[in-house]
């Protein structure tokens, strides 16, 4: 154990700020800084790169926080891929850690750093060996060789020549993940939120823009713009009266989906705490309705992305084709319009229903898990209270009974809020809206978790009463 303990002290890391508060420009800066590298770095292509089977999966890049073909390529797929791992066998008892103490948390989170690099490792191998991502190489049935084309004409390959590309494309994969994994940790420790909610927010929401008032007319119909927006407008002038309700469609469910987002995430329990040393003076302690926020809908979604990236590299199309409606959802609104009756089938039915069962069954086990292992439970609010000076009016000063009060409300609000989220999630993505449904809840309820960390953080600079409330 003291080998192991050794290997993941010593992982390389972000060190954290020595400042024990850190100044709303300080975030919002470092906010910044990362949000532009991960735009620049996706616009970085792959050196030696030939064929990009995974062009024609650019909706899951966007739960993936990826750019397939780039190098971000494996985007948050191996960090997330390792914090589900983890969580499984840390809730089902395998491997335990402490959470309660300074020790089980440093081990907790360099294990989970060593599974993420061992998965950014296993999953640039798995995108290059499996055909996902190739090298830029053809084979000649007329010579029995691998050609490459270069400026002096068709180049024959030695089977050397083959693996030294393959390699190169993992190492570029694999430099994309690490410098992907370390642009998170510096999110968390030194910007707001997480680095994993940005990408994800960063994606979805250059996809609706793209899709809602892009002027660019499509590929396969010149005649039609891509953006939503201005497509709606031409299928009007057209006549095209069902092209114009698909559209008109795709962005209402994208307004609704924003809108019960935002109401959902506002909703909160409000415990009351009064001050043990100090008489008539109290505080309400906020518990959000959607207790662990988009963090088992992230975990889910992403499964269910890196899911079909394997069936498709290890099954082949024909398995992707037949695996994407059940982990995906069919878009029910398209097809009820499409063919202007709810009855569109009982298997699109079947799959709709499945759909929604996979996302609110693993947001609401993903959530459980989360609880324990992010210091989410009663037990750690219970301490966190009680090291404030926090107490429950009427009740003894026992962390115990405190503890007891708490599971009252963080349980149930664990398991309602899971549910809420899963399910929203799944309407999401079965209505159609524009990007994908998943991806658009987890970017609004993303940006207003955002929101809240920097309003607090303005407030705390901005109030110099507050800084000394809190002993800073």
């Amino acid at each position: 154990m003291g080998l192991y303990t050794n290997i993941v002290s010593n992982l390389p890391e972000i060190k954290g700020p020595t400042e024990a508060k850190l100044g709303f420009k300080q975030k919002i800066k470092w906010t910044l800084v990362i949000l532009v590298l991960f735009f620049i770095l996706g616009l970085i292509p792959l050196f030696g790169l030939g064929n990009n089977a995974l062009q024609q999966f650019q909706y899951l890049s966007i739960i993936l926080g990826a750019e397939f073909g780039s190098i971000m390529s494996l985007g948050i797929g191996p960090l997330v891929t390792a914090s589900i791992v983890l969580q499984l066998l840390n809730g089902s008892g395998l491997v335990k850690f402490d959470l309660n103490t300074h020790e089980g948390k440093k081990n907790f989170q360099g294990t989970q750093k060593l599974f993420s690099l061992l998965f950014i490792l296993f999953e640039a191998a798995i995108y290059v060996f499996m055909g996902g991502l190739s090298p830029g190489a053809f084979y000649d049935p007329a010579t029995n060789q691998f050609l490459a084309v270069g400026t002096a004409g068709a180049i024959a390959l030695t089977g050397t020549m083959i693996m030294t590309l393959k390699l190169a494309l993992i190492f570029q994969l694999m430099l994309g993940g690490i410098l992907v994994m370390l642009m998170d940790e510096v999110v968390s420790k030194w910007g707001f939120g997480s680095g994993i909610s940005l990408f994800i927010a960063a994606g979805v929401s250059k996809s609706i823009l793209l899709r809602a008032i892009n002027p660019l007319p499509s590929p396969t119909n010149p005649d039609i713009s891509a953006g939503a927006i201005p497509a709606f407008f031409q299928s009007i002038a057209a006549g095209d009266s069902t092209t114009a309700f698909l559209l008109l469609a795709a962005v209402l469910a994208t307004i609704l989906v924003f809108v019960v987002a935002v109401y959902a995430q506002a909703m909160k329990v409000e415990i009351p705490l009064s001050f043990g040393r100090v008489r008539g003076h109290g505080i309400r302690w906020p518990l959000s309705f959607i207790y662990t926020s988009n963090i088992p809908v992230i975990l889910v979604a992403a499964l269910l992305a890196n899911v079909q990236l394997w069936v498709s590299l290890f099954g082949g199309q024909s398995a992707a084709q037949a695996v994407r409606p059940w982990v995906t959802g069919p878009n029910l609104v398209s097809a009820i319009i499409s063919q202007g009756t709810i009855f569109i089938g009982w298997l699109t039915w079947i799959q709709a229903l499945t759909y929604i069962l996979i996302l609110i069954g693993g947001a609401v086990i993903f959530s459980l898990f989360w609880v324990q292992t992010s210091g989410m439970d009663s037990r750690s609010q219970a301490k966190k209270m009680m090291e404030s000076g926090l107490q429950i009016p009427g009740f003894r000063k026992d962390q115990r009974i405190l503890e007891k009060v708490l599971d009252r409300y963080i349980m149930p609000l664990t398991v309602m809020g899971a549910i809420t989220v899963g399910f929203l999630a799944a309407m999401a993505d079965l209505s159609g809206a524009l990007s994908s449904g998943t991806g658009l809840l987890l970017t609004v309820m993303i940006i207003y978790r955002l929101y809240e960390d920097i309003a607090k953080q303005h407030m705390y600079d901005m109030n110099p009463m507050m800084r000394k409330f809190m002993g800073k």
